[in-house]
Parts: C-alpha cells; structure tokens; sequence
C-alpha cells in the first residue's frame, strides 16, 4: 500500500498544514518519486523543490482514503472514483505547484 509522507500525517493523508475533512489527497513529487500530502511538508523534508507530475501521464495522486492511485483526469472530478470521498476544491489555488 502507498504511503503519504509529511509532517504530522494521519490515516487519510491529512497534515500539519492541510487538514479539513477533505484535504485526503497525496501529491506525487516526480524527483522523489513519493507521494507527500502537500508542497509544504515536502519543503520540510527534502532539499530539493517540490517536482510536478505530468497532467497527461501516470498517477500523480493519491487517494488518502482508499490509497488508490488517480490520473490528473480522476482527481479533476473533485472525489475518488474509486470510494467517492470528496476533494477539497481549494487545491485547485495550487494545481501550478503539483502538475506541468
């Protein structure tokens, strides 16, 4: 099963810094190749820059519910196709940070 790293990270993913009921999503840094739950966290632990994932290809999320893995295209509907836990659609402010 994949893992959400971060600072103060609980079953679904929630952090120290984003933790509303639907701030459950794990973002894929592509130089780490990890899931972390947000740039911020990632910050905290790595000496590089958070690396964004691609919107057209592979899994750049990760449901903190369920732990299945989302193309750009699943999380853009704004819930888990796969348990239908909903997003937190302010994410959106920093899709810049996540995904090229």
């Amino acid at each position: 099963m994949e893992s959400i790293l971060g600072l103060e990270v609980d079953q679904d993913g929630r952090c120290l810094h984003y933790h509303q009921s639907t701030d459950i999503v794990g973002l894929y840094c592509s130089q780490c190749h990890r899931y972390y739950a947000c740039y911020l966290c990632h910050q905290a632990l790595c000496q590089h820059p958070f690396c964004p994932s691609s919107k057209t290809s592979g899994w750049p999320v990760l449901c903190g519910s369920c732990r299945q893995r989302l193309t750009f295209e699943q999380y853009q509907k704004g819930y888990c196709p796969f348990c239908q836990s909903p997003f937190n659609p302010r994410c959106q402010l920093h899709e810049e940070i996540y995904f090229c």
